[in-house]
């Protein structure tokens, strides 16, 4: 048995406990209990060690302004989908989708696998990705709600300046980001993790290796099987799949990336699960709509739709990200990447066209 699927084997039977060990996590406080251990301890904890593990250069600041296009690229595709999934742009769903396709949370769908797959290298450079990520989910994005529900309500009341205050210093108060921060000053000191005192990385060495194990437990402890909206769901996650694998390809031709590590990067990065602070913006300003009792067809999100994407688009992201390291080269190549993406769209499409199909034909048989 080769060593990467040995690798994926261990990893899927990881996620297989968490599932079987659903009926023990009754209550949701005690899943989010975890993924507060994982975000808060495990996987700063790895991203520093792997940050004060390599040379910093000043070309490597490049990369959060590339993930920052890339997140960008990604919202203006999202209207595509709207088209094929004859979706409603100014509509309670259009607005969700919007805030939620580009969107990314490498932390939990995409980091651990990367740690196991490329390196402490390729995690650190992933790391630094998620820095430009981190400004379009927290800033842009919430600008983007804001501006949706000023339009949608006619309300004259809120003061942007204020939330954004508060969004700057909560980013900078993550911990994730913060020993980033600390990281960057103590390598441009000459300071790495080799001249660290033993103590200091004896309990980084250990709060990090907790990090693969849990996050793989919690995707099966939050794996979500509701019913409702799954079907626009599924379709919506293969197409984002889809049309982050064209993007990739364009950025990875016209950066002329040759390293199979950093192909690699580039794909699965984009490919992270949908972040979960476009959900906590629809929230605060559903709860404003919820004090009007306004009726839900006319209110500026759809709450529900953007809990259940979120809660499907963690495992599916986890298989399909698992699915492209383990395979080694084979997605390492544009016209490879360019084919599946087109695929992924295709698979995506096939509910609806089958959906109106069925309609014209009960039409034509009444």
């Amino acid at each position: 048995m080769s060593d990467a699927l040995q690798k994926t084997i261990t990893l899927l039977l990881l996620i297989a406990l968490g599932l079987l060990l659903k009926s023990k996590f009754k209550n949701k406080d005690q899943t989010n209990g975890i993924k507060e251990i994982i975000l808060s301890v495990a996987l700063p904890s790895t991203i520093f060690i792997s940050l004060m593990k390599i040379d910093i250069d000043s070309s490597m600041f490049i990369i959060p302004l590339v993930t920052l296009v890339f997140n960008f690229l990604m919202f203006f595709s999202a209207p595509l989908a709207f088209a094929l999934f004859g979706i409603e742009k100014n509509s309670p769903t259009g607005r969700t989708l919007m805030m939620l396709i580009p969107s990314l949370a490498p932390g939990l769908s995409c980091f651990p696998f990367i740690a196991e797959f490329l390196g402490e290298k390729s995690l650190a450079i992933a790391a630094l990705a998620d820095v430009g990520n981190k400004f379009f989910v927290l800033i842009s994005l919430y600008i983007l709600a804001m501006n949706m529900f000023l339009k949608n309500s006619d309300d004259k009341e809120t003061k942007m300046t204020g939330k954004l205050k508060s969004l700057f210093a909560s980013m900078f108060q993550e911990p994730i980001n913060l020993l980033i921060f600390i990281a960057i000053i103590l390598l441009s000191l000459g300071i790495n993790y080799s001249t660290l005192p033993p103590l200091v990385v004896d309990i980084f060495d250990k709060t990090s290796a907790m990090m693969t194990p849990l996050v793989l437990l919690f995707i099966g402890l939050a794996v979500q099987l509701k019913e409702g909206k799954k079907r626009i769901v599924a379709s919506i996650l293969f197409f984002r799949a889809g049309i982050t694998m064209l993007i990739s390809a364009g950025m990875i031709y016209v950066l002329n990336i040759t390293d199979q590590n950093m192909v690699l990067l580039s794909i699965v990065i984009p490919l992270s699960a949908a972040s979960f602070w476009p959900l906590a913006h629809i929230s605060a300003f559903n709860l404003r709509e919820d004090a009007k009792a306004m009726p839900k067809e006319k209110r500026t999100f759809d709450l529900e739709l953007a809990v259940l994407l979120l809660a499907f688009s963690l495992p599916f992201s986890t298989i399909l990200i698992l699915a492209i390291l383990s395979s080694g080269s084979f997605f390492a190549h544009t016209s490879t990447l360019i084919t599946a993406g087109l695929v992924l769209i295709c698979l995506g499409a096939v509910p609806n066209v089958l959906g109106k199909v069925f309609v014209k034909m009960s039409k034509a048989s009444s």
